[in-house]
């Protein structure tokens, strides 16, 4: 699996929930924060919250990710300006910016994610 491919099915055989195209675009360099964003997601599905739309638990679920890989380009930022080491300052620089911009709401569209829940593909069986 690329860093551009979802999982193609979840426990139940239906689809995951996709990656929005321009968080895997911008983060492209970063499949771990892909997969991490995909797990969520999946997660989000799998184990839902009773009473909150799911649409509204995977917008909570990225916002959740992106806040966790800003505070880690933060902390790799603190880190390289501690070393004193400018090249990896200025990569962590870059980083924290694109992880800042990734968050912004007009960074990503939510419409394959909207259309997902939209269309029931997420329907998992809990045995109820």
């Amino acid at each position: 699996m690329t860093d551009h491919e979802a999982p193609a099915t979840l426990p139940n055989g239906l689809p995951a929930p996709p990656v929005p195209n321009g968080l895997r675009e911008r983060l492209r360099d970063y499949p771990k924060h892909i997969q991490k964003i995909q797990s969520e997601l999946i997660e989000v599905v799998v184990k839902p919250l009773k009473g909150t739309p799911l649409f509204e638990q995977a917008i909570w679920a990225l916002e959740g990710c992106l806040e966790e890989f800003i505070q880690q380009a933060r902390d790799e930022l603190a880190a390289a300006i501690e070393s004193g080491d400018a090249a990896m300052i200025e990569h962590a620089t870059q980083k924290k910016r694109l992880m800042l911009h990734s968050r912004s709401a007009g960074s990503w569209k939510m419409k394959e994610l909207m259309a997902y829940f939209d269309a029931g593909k997420h329907e998992v069986s809990h045995g109820q």
